[in-house]
């Protein structure tokens, strides 16, 4: 069993119903069960301020022997089409109605190749991501070595309730 975790988003339409939508979708791949979410988070956008905050969550998929990184990255951007997705190159921190971040795979680590990094290269930067994240995987470290608790430490964010200003 390969644990891989997700990180979604949304903050055009019905956020809530979306997040959900999306759970249920990723949970019906082939090969692939829902094996933790953590709480749904209210975050302000990052890299682009003028825009409805986001609703994020993250998600721990437990995949068999059958799925491969690039199929479930593969599946998840198919996905976010299905749900509407529109992805604008001049306007890449955007609305959108779907987001799906890839950020772990097992212990995979992948560069050179722009579709598919592992770890997602800007998480740790991220307190939207690395909040959630924690909170369902308390003791997980980066395939490197380095521990995600001690990163988002270093991070300028405040968590109030459920609300990440960063």
């Amino acid at each position: 069993m390969i644990h891989a975790f997700v990180c979604l988003g949304s903050n055009l339409g019905d956020a809530e119903a979306c997040l959900a939508r999306a759970r249920a979708e990723l949970a019906a791949l082939p090969g692939v069960t829902l094996g933790a979410a953590s709480s749904l988070y209210r975050t302000e956008p990052q890299g682009r301020r003028d825009q409805p905050w986001f609703l994020n969550q993250v998600l721990r998929l437990d995949c068999d022997e059958t799925v491969a990184a690039e199929h479930l990255l593969d599946a998840m951007l198919a996905k976010e089409l299905e749900m509407g997705r529109v992805r604008d190159a001049a306007d890449r921190f955007g609305p959108r109605v779907i987001d799906m971040d890839l950020l772990l795979f097992g212990n995979e680590e992948r560069e050179g190749d722009p579709h598919l990094i592992l770890p997602h290269p800007r998480m740790t930067e991220r307190a939207f991501v690395l909040v959630p994240l924690l909170e369902i995987a308390p003791a997980l470290v980066l395939p490197d070595g380095r521990n995600l608790a001690e990163i988002l430490e270093k991070l300028d964010y405040r968590l109030e309730g459920s609300a990440i200003f960063q």
